[in-house]
């Protein structure tokens, strides 16, 4: 397996790609043809389910942008890391902790969970 921290920086790398052409790219390289995502309020399967997840997050959130936070950890063929999401050079008012499982080095299924989220965030 790859080294936790360049692993996680893709991840995140995707999360923040805006140019939708470019994140279906990243997307397809980094993502097994059947892999799952779930987390307490969307899911997705598939590069296709991933790039409407993340294309949903930047709709909802057009101004904030994901950034690790502290040191991923990782074992055998599992990620875990921690992530925020807000405004770039501001603390993130949400907070969330993905679980990542493997296939041959790329992402097979995640399931995330939210540390911190703001009442407004809700809904």
């Amino acid at each position: 397996m790859s080294d936790a921290k360049t692993l996680a920086t893709r991840y995140i790398e995707a999360w923040n790609e805006r140019d939708p052409e470019r994140r279906r790219t990243l997307i397809g390289a980094q993502w097994t043809e059947d892999s799952t995502f779930i987390d307490p309020i969307m899911s997705g399967d598939g590069p296709a389910g991933m790039d409407a997840v993340i294309a949903g997050v930047q709709t909802r959130f057009p101004d904030f942008r994901f950034a690790l936070i502290g040191e991923p950890d990782a074992f055998g063929d599992h990620l875990r890391l921690s992530w925020g999401l807000g405004p770039a050079g501001a603390d993130a008012p949400l907070k969330g902790t993905d679980f990542l499982s493997l296939k041959g080095g790329r992402f097979a299924a995640v399931t995330g969970f939210f540390d911190q989220v703001p009442a407004t965030a809700e809904a």
